[in-house]
């Protein structure tokens, strides 16, 4: 990839410059470990965070918070923008925060192969889904993990793999959040049932709501058409089995959910849209010329969601 490209990516995705990892843990606690991996070849990092609350023994469900294009581990653990370390804490989660594939020694400016997207992961066609799995298979040797209660969530390129995880490995996944990225996935194999929360702004000027990229992203040869918001939930309406009719949950000023249930193997299909806020993380912190709306919490419509299935 040109060294514009990666300047281009860094631009479009709102993603500032990585955090140290000791930055994000709370004050007294010792760094957050990071895990090492060879898969197919390639050495590969996660970092993992842990709550205070954990005791071996006592199995914790666990998420995978997959970064957006252009992003590292380090980005999506920033506490200040996604919210997942206080959500760790909070409600008891394990939480795996992987990095992407890059060709700079840092692991900065990653991507993920999530099919269709993105850049260089996809252009090499590198086995993340592969990647992802080693490291919840690792994490769950170091720590007391639930099987029954593991999910994935992502922002942007990282919701798009979160989509690619539910298709490749729906017998390890239980339910994801996609969070301004569609379902970009090449294929889809028969499977268990995986519940799907689809987070995502009308005005989203990267992944445009009815399909297509924007105009920033169109300058560039890394990324794709992406599947519009409605495609992306009636392929999932479809394979979970789930009625054709949505009911709403939520309507609120700036933003309305809907469900899709009951599906099949207890699955559900769920969509929360915002009318303004653009390619960004709801309730989150202002990023890159983005100002996210407020109107709901992705973090937190995350968690009731997970709740639901699996969680006690």
């Amino acid at each position: 990839m040109m060294k514009n490209t990666l300047s281009w990516l860094t631009m479009v995705l709102m993603l500032a410059t990585a955090l140290p990892a000791q930055a994000l843990r709370p004050q007294g606690r010792p760094p957050d470990p990071v895990l090492t991996i060879t898969h197919d070849g390639l050495q590969r990092q996660a970092l993992i965070h842990v709550p205070a609350s954990y005791r071996e023994g006592s199995p914790l469900p666990l998420i995978v918070a997959m970064h957006g294009g252009g992003g590292s581990m380090q980005h999506m653990a920033d506490d200040r923008r996604f919210g997942l370390i206080s959500l760790s804490e909070r409600s008891g989660y394990i939480v795996v925060f992987p990095n992407g594939y890059s060709r700079r020694g840092n692991g900065r400016l990653a991507t993920w192969n999530a099919g269709n997207c993105c850049a260089a992961s996809r252009d090499e066609q590198i086995d993340d889904s592969g990647f992802i799995a080693q490291a919840i298979k690792e994490t769950s040797r170091r720590y007391s993990v639930d099987p029954a209660r593991i999910y994935a969530t992502g922002m942007s390129n990282g919701a798009m793999m979160a989509y690619r995880l539910a298709c490749d490995h729906p017998d390890l996944i239980r339910a994801i959040t996609a969070v301004a990225g569609t379902d970009n996935t090449r294929t889809c194999p028969d499977g268990r049932a995986v519940s799907v929360l689809h987070i995502h702004a009308k005005d989203d000027s990267r992944v445009l709501f009815e399909g297509g990229a924007g105009a920033a992203f169109r300058r560039e040869q890394v990324v794709t058409d992406f599947t519009s918001v409605k495609d992306s939930i009636q392929r999932w309406v479809a394979r979970n089995g789930c009625p054709s009719a949505a009911r709403t949950v939520l309507d609120t000023a700036g933003a309305r959910c809907e469900r899709y249930a009951p599906c099949r193997d207890d699955s559900e299909v769920a969509l929360c849209v915002t009318d303004t806020g653009d390619h960004s993380w709801p309730g989150g912190r202002k990023g890159r010329g983005m100002e996210p709306s407020q109107a709901l919490s992705a973090t937190e419509r995350m968690d009731e969601f997970f709740r639901r299935h699996g969680m006690h």
